[in-house]
């Protein structure tokens, strides 16, 4: 393509698209497609039916009641239709006059006074009907559909589409592997009449198999690479040994690991062992244990003579595993002169430099902070393991900057946390260059938590059960979606919400906790809600991960319906930590039509049928797709285009089986196949 200055607005829009190479454009899929290949009488035709006619303009005149619109009257021999248009210019006008013979395509609509079609597409009669199917693609302002055809149509033409899939591979699964790449992609873009529409639609098509195989085989590819590569770097070799710092926490421990807890530790210990970086993902639900089993491998590192990151999302998270591990292991990590330091973002200058020396003279063993500890002026003496509490909020170039704190050819130990389980296929697809340990149990003494769903037209009813939770020394949080009034939504704000329960709940201490608060007065907040002597925090998703208060037994959220299902599950977490029977209230407002949207109604639903996390998260999978589990690691990451995963496992399972045979056997094919589907972007999965 020519320089961006010399390049006209279409050119420049397909830019805007990504459709900058031949097999970007021949990638590009339509739409939908019109059927333009045949004329049907309006004699034969049905209400509802978009058609295309054959008909002479009988009348044409401009009408001002009830509005403005250009009335257009014409006739196919068999009947007659009026075609309205309430935008129109005085081209249109001569276009459209008397006598006029068109080929006209729209939606037809039946009523007293006859057929009419709203705004159709029309030109002058006459020339040969198209063969296949007209292509609708997805398009920005300034493409016109018919700039976009010939582009694709050209893309398609010079792209090289020679095959990649080697003979020795085994067939894709169903019908995928009757289409080479060419016939698949010709067939998309101009299917033949007679093709099933709901097949091209819902993508079940076997050209649309074919596609999917492809993209999924590219992806398991990159990944594949990805970990190829990461185990050909190097890192400390890191064992715990007997009677150390890992065996000395384990002893001071108040309480027992579970069975999957120590499975998971030592599925990460055996991982530090390697000369190879680990790149694990330790997933969990809510309330599983996972701060200990990290504290453990951070143990492990200590002990061997190095330090340690742990890099939480939040100040609030960040605080809490900062008390939890001083407690743990600030007893043992004293006597060897050693330290936990502290970094956020907020801090005062002299104790943040206090810090970063510390750091740097490797006196503090394990460094914990928000992203201000992969700022440019933290320096570490000798990194070997970095941790990344609730890894889905972090960016990939957050990542890489705290890998990029060793010093040297070798690479730190990478241990991921989510508490958003990840399904089996996801895990598959956009994690296959991880390993992946799950803690599939929860400590003995949490309760199981009562959801239950309550429309807004009861919310005194819930501030009756607060009042009484409160009257028997119980802790409550109030979740409220946003902090102060939207022009688009019409939500509760949190500060509204807080005046109401103040005033609802007199003697009560209500609090009010959100992101726009001064970092002091949040944690002044905290602490008084986490000591006991606050009985209501209202707040904001800031709560939403690590907030840790046993006493608490009742989470009310509002305006459930604008939630995110991981999201109202990882709320539903905050209680339940304690003896007390707990119970989750969905508070939920149904809209200006009285009814809940398709997607909140199932998302409710998950919520008031299940608390298994991998069962939310499943269904979560089908509702939204892999974007939200991906969280920040999307940010430039190729999501899939064409597949599915929910429903295309068997061409999964297929790509998983086929990439490293490629890789190993076929390497040249291999690097083409990645480079046609994902470019450049393949390096963001590199992470």
């Amino acid at each position: 393509m020519p320089d961006n200055k010399a390049m006209t607005e279409p050119q420049k829009a397909l830019l805007k698209l990504g459709l900058a190479r031949d097999i970007d454009l021949a990638l590009h899929i339509p739409l939908r497609y019109e059927d333009e290949t045949r004329i049907v009488m309006l004699r034969d035709a049905r209400e509802g039916d978009t058609v295309q006619i054959e008909a002479t303009v009988t009348d044409t005149q401009v009408q001002y009641r009830p509005r403005r619109q250009l009335v257009v009257t014409v006739d196919d021999g068999s009947d007659s239709c009026v075609l309205r248009f309430f935008s129109f210019y005085p081209s249109q006008q001569k276009a459209l006059s008397e006598g006029a013979r068109l080929r006209i395509r729209g939606e037809l609509k039946g009523g007293f006074l006859g057929w009419s079609m709203v705004h159709p597409t029309y030109r002058v009669a006459g020339g040969e009907l198209p063969q296949a199917l007209t292509p609708v693609y997805s398009t920005v302002a300034g493409l016109p559909q018919p700039y976009l055809r010939k582009a694709v149509a050209g893309g398609l033409e010079r792209a090289d589409l020679a095959e990649t899939i080697p003979a020795d591979a085994p067939p894709a699964p169903g019908q995928a592997g009757a289409w080479s790449l060419r016939q698949a992609l010709q067939f998309l873009h101009h299917p033949t009449p007679e093709a099933s529409i709901a097949a091209l639609e819902d993508r079940s098509h076997p050209a649309w198999q074919r596609l999917k195989a492809e993209e999924l085989l590219a992806q398991q590819l990159s990944q594949q690479q990805t970990r190829r590569a990461h185990d050909a770097l190097s890192a400390p070799t890191l064992v715990g040994r007997p009677g150390g710092l890992h065996e000395q926490l384990l002893a001071a421990l108040p309480f027992q690991l579970t069975k999957a807890q120590r499975r998971v530790s030592e599925e990460i210990a055996v991982g530090l062992a390697r000369a190879r970086p680990m790149h694990r993902l330790l997933q969990g639900d809510v309330g599983s244990g996972k701060t200990i089993v990290a504290a453990l491998a951070a143990a492990i590192a200590i002990d061997c003579g190095w330090q340690c990151a742990l890099m939480a999302p939040t100040e609030i998270l960040a605080e809490q595993h900062f008390r939890k591990l001083i407690g743990w292991l600030e007893p043992l990590l004293a006597p060897r002169g050693l330290r936990v330091a502290w970094l956020t973002g907020s801090q005062k200058k002299k104790e943040r430099a206090e810090m970063l020396e510390l750091v740097a003279s490797g006196e503090a063993a394990l460094v914990i902070g928000t992203h201000a500890v992969i700022q440019e002026q933290v320096q570490f003496r000798n990194l070997a393991l970095a941790i990344i509490d609730e890894q889905h909020r972090f960016g990939v170039e957050q990542r890489l900057a705290l890998r990029g704190k060793v010093h040297g050819d070798g690479e730190p130990h990478l241990l991921m946390m989510s508490a958003t389980p990840i399904p089996r296929t996801l895990a598959m697809s956009y994690y296959a260059d991880l390993d992946v340990s799950t803690i599939d149990e929860l400590p003995p003494g949490r309760t199981p938590v009562v959801t239950k769903l309550i429309s807004e037209s009861r919310r005194d009813e819930v501030v009756e059960r607060i009042r009484s939770q409160v009257g028997e020394g119980r802790q409550v949080y109030w979740v409220c979606p946003l902090i102060e009034e939207s022009e688009t939504l019409d939500l509760t704000n949190a500060t509204e919400t807080h005046m109401a329960l103040s005033e609802a709940l007199p003697g009560v201490m209500v609090g009010l906790l959100h992101s726009r608060m001064p970092v002091p007065e949040k944690k002044a907040v905290m602490t008084l809600f986490t000591a006991g002597q606050m009985a209501v925090l209202v707040s904001t998703t800031v709560i939403e991960v690590g907030v840790d208060v046993p006493n608490a037994s009742l989470m009310v959220i509002e305006h459930a319906e604008r939630f995110g299902l991981s999201q109202l599950h990882q709320l539903r977490g905050r209680v339940g930590r304690g003896a007390a029977a707990s119970a989750c209230v969905l508070l939920y407002s149904a809209g200006d039509n009285g009814r809940l949207s398709e997607t909140a109604r199932s998302r409710l639903k998950a919520m008031a049928e299940t608390s298994d996390g991998f069962e939310i998260a499943r269904r979560d999978l089908e509702i939204r797709g892999p974007g939200e589990f991906l969280g920040a690691r999307q940010s430039g990451a190729p999501l899939l285009r064409f597949a599915d995963l929910v429903t295309d496992t068997a061409l999964l399972e297929w790509a998983r089986e086929v990439a490293p045979l490629m890789l190993d056997k076929h390497p040249g094919l291999a690097e083409r196949h990645v480079g046609r589907w994902l470019g450049g972007r393949s390096e963001y999965l590199k992470v």
